[in-house]
C-alpha cells in the first residue's frame, strides 16, 4: 500500500528561502524609511518607467518612420527619468539600495527554489571505447574554433578519423556520415554548429550507432543542455577514452532531425531572406513591422496535445521541452529524455501585451505553452518557411514534428560540467513554505 513519506529539507535551502524573504522585507523597509510616505509613489514612478520602457521597445520593433524613432527615445527617456526624479527627490540612495537588497533576494530566492527541485540527472551507460571513430569539423564554425583548439590535432591523437569540411565548396555532410559507416565507423562525431549536428546525428540514429558533440559552434545549446563543456571544446573529445553513454530524443519535422528546436512564423520569416547572414540587426528592423502589425506572413494554426493555437506570430517547437521558469533562466533543457516536444506560441497584440510579455516572460498572456509527442502546424499557403536549428528551409504545409525518444545514443566525458537544475518559477508562496522548515510529504510505496 502507498503512504505519505516525509522528506527533510535541507538546512541550506532552508536559510536561503529565509534570507530570500529577509532581503525582501529589507528592500521594503528601506525605502519606507528613506522616501517615507513618498514609497508608493517611487515604486509607482518605477513601474511606470518600465511599462513605457516596454511599449517604446514595442513600437521601435513594429513600427517604420518617426514611431519608430519614438517608440526608441521613450524606451531611453522612460528609465532616465525615473532617475532623475529620484535624484531630484533626494529618494536616490534609498531607491539604489532598495533595488540592490531586492535583487539579491531575488538570486536567493532563485537559488533556494532551485536547490529544493529534486531532478534527476539522465542515466549513464558504461561502454567501451570506440575502436574507429570519426569526426566531421566545420573549420568556420564558431568564428574558427576547430584551429583554435587544435581540434583535429587532438582527435588524431585519441584515434580518430577527422574529415575536415572544405569552407569554400558545398559538402554534403549526411554522404560523408554514410560514407564513414560504409566504411566501418562505430561512431560518429561532429565539431560544428547545431544544424551540422542534427544531419550527422539523424545518420548515427539511422545505424544505431553513438553520436559524439564537440562544442565548436556559436552558441551550442545542444552541447549545453548535454552538460558539456562550452568554454573548451576540446574537452568533449575526452569521450573517446573516457566516455559514458545517454540516450537522448531526437525530434524530426517533415522527416528532418532536430536537436534543438524547430521555427515557424516571425524568426523563420527572417532567417529565410537571403541578406540575414550578412546584415542580421538590419534585416531584423527592416522586416519586423510587417511580421508583427498586421503579420504579413503566412497565418499559422498549430495542434500539440489535443490543444490547438490560433494563429500565432511565432510558434517554437523543441526537442523537449524548455524548463522556462522566467526570463532570467530561459532556454534550457535538464531533461532530454522525456519523450515530448515543447511548444511556444507567441501572439502581440499591441503595447499592453508587449510591456506585460516584457514583465512576466513565458507567464505572459502573450504566451502559450504546450506538449506533446507530435505537433501539427498548418497554414493557409501551400508552403510555409521553416528555421531547423538555426538552418533555413522552405517546407509543404501541413507540416509534421514528432519525437523519437531514445533514438540517439550520446557519448559524453565521464568528467563534464553538467547540466544546471532549473528554477521554477518565482513563487513567494512557496518560498515561505521552505522558510518555515517544515518538512513536505511525498507518496511512497511500502
Amino acid at each position: 500500500m502507498g503512504e505519505a513519506a516525509k522528506v527533510e529539507r535541507p538546512a541550506r535551502t532552508v536559510w536561503l528561502a529565509r534570507a530570500a524573504i529577509g532581503c525582501g522585507v529589507a528592500a521594503v523597509l528601506v525605502l519606507a524609511a528613506g522616501a517615507g510616505l513618498r514609497g508608493a509613489l517611487v515604486v509607482a514612478v518605477g513601474v511606470a518607467a518600465l511599462v513605457l520602457m516596454a511599449v517604446g521597445g514595442w513600437w521601435a520593433l513594429s513600427r517604420r518612420g518617426p514611431l519608430r524613432w519614438l517608440g526608441a527615445l521613450l524606451a531611453v527617456v522612460a528609465p532616465a527619468a525615473a532617475v532623475a526624479l529620484y535624484v531630484g527627490a533626494g529618494t536616490w540612495p534609498w531607491v539604489l539600495g532598495s533595488v540592490a537588497l531586492w535583487a539579491v533576494g531575488l538570486w536567493l530566492a532563485r537559488t533556494a527554489l532551485r536547490s529544493a527541485r529534486r531532478t534527476r540527472e539522465m542515466p549513464e551507460r558504461e561502454v567501451d571505447a570506440p575502436r574507429k571513430p570519426v569526426l566531421i569539423m566545420n573549420p568556420r564554425s564558431g568564428g574558427g574554433k576547430v584551429e583554435k583548439f587544435q581540434l583535429a590535432e587532438r582527435a588524431r591523437e585519441l584515434g580518430a578519423q577527422v574529415v575536415l569540411l572544405d569552407p569554400d565548396a558545398h559538402q554534403d555532410v549526411v554522404e560523408l556520415a554514410e560514407r564513414a559507416v560504409a566504411d566501418g565507423a562505430d561512431l560518429l562525431g561532429v565539431a560544428g554548429g547545431d544544424g551540422t549536428q542534427a544531419l550527422v546525428a539523424q545518420v548515427a540514429a539511422r545505424h544505431g550507432l553513438p553520436f559524439l558533440v564537440v562544442s565548436a559552434g556559436t552558441r551550442n545549446h545542444f552541447a549545453l543542455d548535454l552538460g558539456l563543456d562550452r568554454t573548451d571544446p576540446a574537452r568533449c573529445l575526452d569521450a573517446l577514452t573516457d566516455g559514458v553513454e545517454l540516450r537522448v530524443d531526437l525530434g524530426e519535422v517533415a522527416g528532418r532531425a532536430f536537436v534543438n528546436n524547430v521555427s515557424f512564423g516571425t524568426y523563420a520569416e527572417i532567417v529565410q531572406n537571403p541578406e540575414y547572414r550578412d546584415a542580421k540587426a538590419t534585416t531584423i528592423l527592416a522586416m519586423l513591422p510587417d511580421l508583427l502589425v498586421g503579420y504579413a506572413g503566412a497565418q499559422l494554426s498549430a495542434e500539440a496535445g489535443g490543444e490547438r493555437l490560433e494563429r500565432p506570430q511565432a510558434v517554437l517547437v523543441s526537442n523537449n521541452p524548455y524548463d522556462a521558469g522566467d526570463l532570467l533562466d530561459p532556454g534550457r533543457r535538464s531533461r532530454m529524455d522525456r519523450g515530448r516536444l515543447g511548444v511556444l506560441g507567441v501572439k502581440v497584440d499591441g503595447a499592453a501585451q508587449a510591456a506585460d510579455l516584457a514583465l512576466r516572460g513565458t507567464s505572459a498572456e502573450a504566451v502559450t505553452v504546450l506538449v506533446g509527442r507530435e505537433v501539427l502546424v498548418t497554414a493557409d499557403v501551400a508552403s510555409i518557411p521553416v528555421a531547423v536549428d538555426g538552418e533555413a528551409l522552405e517546407l509543404d504545409v501541413p507540416v509534421r514534428c514528432v519525437i523519437r525518444p531514445g533514438a540517439l545514443r550520446v557519448r559524453v566525458p565521464r568528467d563534464r560540467p553538467g547540466t544546471v537544475a532549473p528554477a521554477p518559477a518565482l513563487k513567494w508562496s512557496r518560498l515561505a513554505h521552505l522558510a518555515s522548515g517544515r518538512t513536505e510529504e511525498n507518496g511512497g510505496a511500502r
